[in-house]
């Protein structure tokens, strides 16, 4: 399925600046949307894209010369995070949102895929599913939750394939600067003789953004696939365990002080994705 004419939101994102090269590398052509010009010029494959400076959520976009020749969208942007508990996210986002998938839908884009969150699923333990019913407890997992509902009301009067993928937790380049790992790096960068962080014994599921990325890629290249997808590794994992394997990477002596930060309390203790159905994905695209 490669050589389409892809709309990309949220191009200059974490997730949409990496999403945008793997489409690249896979011969897509990327139609990418972007609020100011000026923040994607600095991006490495910037020349490679087609570029529309717009406000996606302005009533007044002229969305059939947006999706002229596209046959898919990936609709990364969500402004305000990482505040996930605003009631922006229900008020605002979530309205222009829909929104503007249901114009893009009813122009003729007939494959959407929408980035999810794991936070739909709540304060669960233990290994999620896609089927697992989804219990969000903060306002932008409860956001995203009632978006893929009102997108999958809209796809049974305007039938369209959605693609939704719920992402859990990714680090990399472009990662927001105040996250564990970003701190981290720049902690070691800076010659930091000792790291503050919780006593780290949550488990969690991590992936680089490179992956994910790839995995996201891959999922737009099966049209065929309607429905939720977890984009996870599979594996739990502390995260005392990940800063340690970073520290051993970096080849950094730095001595951590546990227990300085307390729990997160819009997340359970221990969680993480079960990848079955991504990995159907993954070995049907390696077959084919």
């Amino acid at each position: 399925m490669t050589g389409k004419t892809l709309l990309l939101t949220g191009a200059t994102g974490f997730v949409g600046r990496h999403l945008a090269s793997a489409l690249l590398d896979r011969g897509f052509t990327v139609r990418a949307v972007t609020r100011s010009l000026d923040a994607a010029r600095g991006l490495p494959w910037f020349a490679q894209a087609q570029w529309v400076e717009a406000d996606i959520h302005d009533a007044e976009l002229d969305i059939a010369a947006l999706i002229d020749g596209v046959s898919a969208m990936a609709h990364l942007a969500w402004p305000g995070l990482p505040n996930y508990d605003g009631l922006f996210h229900f008020e605002r986002n979530l309205p222009a949102d829909y929104a503007f998938i249901r114009r893009v839908v009813e122009a003729g884009v007939g494959q959407v895929l929408v980035t999810g969150t794991c936070f739909e699923y709540g304060l669960q333990s233990g290994p999620l599913s896609e089927t697992s019913v989804a219990l969000p407890a903060n306002p932008y997992g409860l956001a995203k939750h009632s978006l893929r509902l009102f997108l999958e009301s809209l796809a049974q009067k305007h039938p369209f394939t959605l693609q939704w993928a719920r992402l859990f937790y990714l680090y990399g380049e472009g990662q927001n600067p105040k996250s564990l790992l970003a701190s981290l790096e720049r902690a070691i960068d800076q010659g930091a003789t000792a790291f503050d962080m919780s006593a780290g014994e949550q488990l969690r599921d991590y992936l680089p953004i490179e992956t994910a990325a790839s995995h996201l890629a891959t999922v737009l290249q099966h049209p065929e696939f309607h429905g939720v997808v977890n984009i996870c590794s599979g594996q739990p994992v502390s995260v005392r365990s990940l800063v340690e394997q970073r520290l051993k990477a970096r080849q950094s002596s730095m001595t951590l002080n546990l227990g300085v930060y307390g729990y997160s309390a819009h997340e359970p203790l221990a969680f993480w994705g079960v990848c079955e159905r991504l990995q159907q994905l993954l070995g049907a695209h390696h077959v084919a």
